[in-house]
């Protein structure tokens, strides 16, 4: 219900009647079918997509890390997409230039790995460790594309936009992008949803119940990052839908796995959804970034797990 309503929102307004006919090939006004078939329906299955990527991401890193406080964003995953992806910008049209996925990917994985190692030889404990090899590779990676944007100015209006986080202008392309990408993460970290319960329950045991702990980091780090990099690359920097989701979705089923990955996707789509919704309307005609409206929600969650945390 939430898509179709999506799919009347923008500049012109469709009534979910108008919305359906549109999408049936029956639209009273042709200019409704061309705004629904054109330009929103491959936006709206975007949105879908990069919500349960970043969602199912989230579920990844937090089982891993055994922390509600792990996400894309703040291990730093996103950065280092954002990294990856300003290079490809950057270099574009020159002998050293590559595919702005396969930079987002390779971006978010080595960030990822960097964070992990520093967290696991840290004085300060998983948590906090993690937060600040987190924060500091996300300040670190932020430093290094404003200093390629300063250095190559001629793709600074396109760079800053997408680091702001939005869809305005994805198209079909853009989704089938995304969608060669996606799925695979996806369904690695679904294929090690009984390795991530093991973790939950400590390394030790999770070792002891045969689980090859090295090769488990391993592919869940993959997989998460894969995640990350297909809704990064096609959306930009979009924070707090991987913490925001898993952590309701937990409230909602409990911790096992293979449960909390689907209702985790689902809540981070519509989530995603309603943040895209509120991006086209508030301010129409003119669009806002739909990274704003996820820091909003985000921010003072995170503040509050924090919080909650500190208390037991």
């Amino acid at each position: 219900m939430l898509s179709l309503i999506s799919l009347g929102v923008g500049a012109v307004s469709l009534t979910p009647a108008e919305t359906l006919r549109a999408l049936s090939g029956n639209a009273v006004k042709s200019s409704h079918q061309i705004i629904v078939w054109d330009f929103r329906l491959a936006r709206i299955l975007l949105v879908i997509l990069s919500g349960a990527s970043l969602s199912a991401a989230g579920v990844g890193f937090q089982g891993l890390f055994r922390n509600p406080l792990a996400d894309p964003y703040i291990v730093g995953a996103s950065s280092g997409a954002a990294l990856g992806a300003t290079l490809s910008a950057v270099l574009r049209g020159t002998a050293f230039a590559f595919p702005l996925g396969v930079g987002a990917f390779f971006g978010a994985l080595f960030s990822v790995i960097i964070v992990f190692m520093i967290a696991e030889v840290s004085n300060f404990g998983s948590i906090a460790g993690l937060l600040l090899a987190g924060a500091a590779m996300s300040a670190m990676l932020s430093a290094l594309v404003s200093l390629l944007l300063m250095l190559s100015d001629e793709v600074l209006q396109e760079i800053f936009v997408w680091l702001l986080g939005g869809f305005s202008g994805r198209s079909w392309s853009h989704l089938w992008q995304a969608s060669k990408i996606a799925p695979f993460g996806i369904l690695v970290i679904a294929l090690m949803a009984r390795s991530l319960d093991a973790f939950s329950v400590g390394e030790e045991s999770a070792q002891a119940l045969g689980l090859d702990l090295q090769k488990a980091r391993i592919i869940v780090v993959t997989g998460a990052s894969l995640a990350t990099a297909a809704a990064v690359a096609v959306s930009g920097v979009i924070g707090f839908i991987g913490l925001i989701a898993p952590h309701l979705a937990r409230t909602l089923i409990g911790a096992k796995h293979a449960k909390l990955l689907p209702v985790a996707m689902l809540l981070g789509s519509l989530l995603l959804l309603f943040s895209d919704g509120l991006a086209r309307t508030l301010m129409a005609p003119m669009e806002m970034p739909v990274g704003i409206f996820t820091a909003l929600l985000g921010g003072p969650f995170f503040l509050y797990l924090l919080r909650r945390g500190s208390n037991k």
